[in-house]
């Protein structure tokens, strides 16, 4: 069992069967298609769900909300992809393989967990949802006892040059350390568009989607160079965060009740 997490109106869990999974698909194309203006197959376009091949071998954490009426699915308003290394051989490797080099960190003794295709509903967005799936991963990580957490965070648009700032930042203050830094692969770019000197830190953490932020909050590092993904309308990079890493008052942050009336469950 994955963790479950009850606060009255939202519940947190592993998506438990097919039309689970099917529903979590439905938001990522609501807001990486609809929203973002990333690319649908023909299948997708007609289900309206976001798939590919990893779906399958991933497991899928879910956030409901039980207050929504009138859904003919169960009422997924934010989702987590999780990808765990020894289940990715299965899979073909890790998705994060298409735009970035891993070797660095496949030869290594750390038991790794791919995160991917994190999305929150636009009208979820205030933080609450955000952190109940913080703190389901926080407990996935624990039950599956993770190393080292890794994936491809985004930013909005493929111009790189509309967050000159923020990769610049991202490569000359949260650069990973040589041993274990993934390089950028495919249509790759190059990070420090700005001397460090000339870096706005202001501008550029305003440039950070949410997500980005908590991660470097929770000590996170990048690798070398940026990808732009056509497909998904975005300039990825990779983050990597070590769950030694964590820091404490983060680590309380997340695993704290989001409610006074939150139930935990195994």
């Amino acid at each position: 069992m994955g963790p479950c997490l009850h606060d009255g109106r939202y519940e947190l869990r592993q998506a438990r069967d097919r039309a689970e999974i099917a529903a979590a698909q439905a938001l990522r194309y609501r807001v990486f298609v609809e929203e973002g203006g990333a690319l649908a197959d023909a299948a997708g376009r007609s289900l309206r769900r976001d798939i590919d091949r990893f779906d399958a071998h991933c497991d899928h954490l879910i956030v409901i909300d039980h207050a929504a009426t009138g859904q003919d699915r169960p009422a997924v308003v934010g989702t987590y992809r999780l990808l765990r290394q020894d289940v990715a051989q299965a899979a073909g490797g890790f998705y994060s393989a298409s735009e970035f080099d891993l070797a660095c960190l496949l030869g290594g003794q750390d038991r790794l967990l791919e995160l991917g295709r994190s999305c929150v509903a636009p009208e979820h967005r205030g933080g609450h949802v955000l952190q109940l799936l913080w703190r389901g991963l926080a407990s996935y990580v624990a039950t599956h006892g993770i190393d080292l957490m890794f994936g491809c965070a985004s930013l909005p648009g493929s111009r790189p040059d509309a967050h000159a700032h923020a990769l610049a930042w991202l490569h000359h203050r949260h650069l990973a350390p040589a041993h274990c830094r993934p390089t950028a692969r495919g249509e790759r770019v190059a990070m420090d568009l700005l001397p460090a000197d000339a870096v706005d830190e202001v501008l550029a953490r305003r440039q950070l989607p949410p997500l980005l932020k908590g991660y470097l909050l929770a000590g996170a590092v990048v690798g070398e160079g940026a990808v732009i993904d056509r497909a998904f309308n975005t300039v990825d990079v990779c983050v990597l965060l070590p769950t030694t890493r964590l820091r404490q008052r983060n680590l309380r942050r997340f695993q704290r009740p989001a409610a006074p009336a939150l139930r935990v469950a195994a």
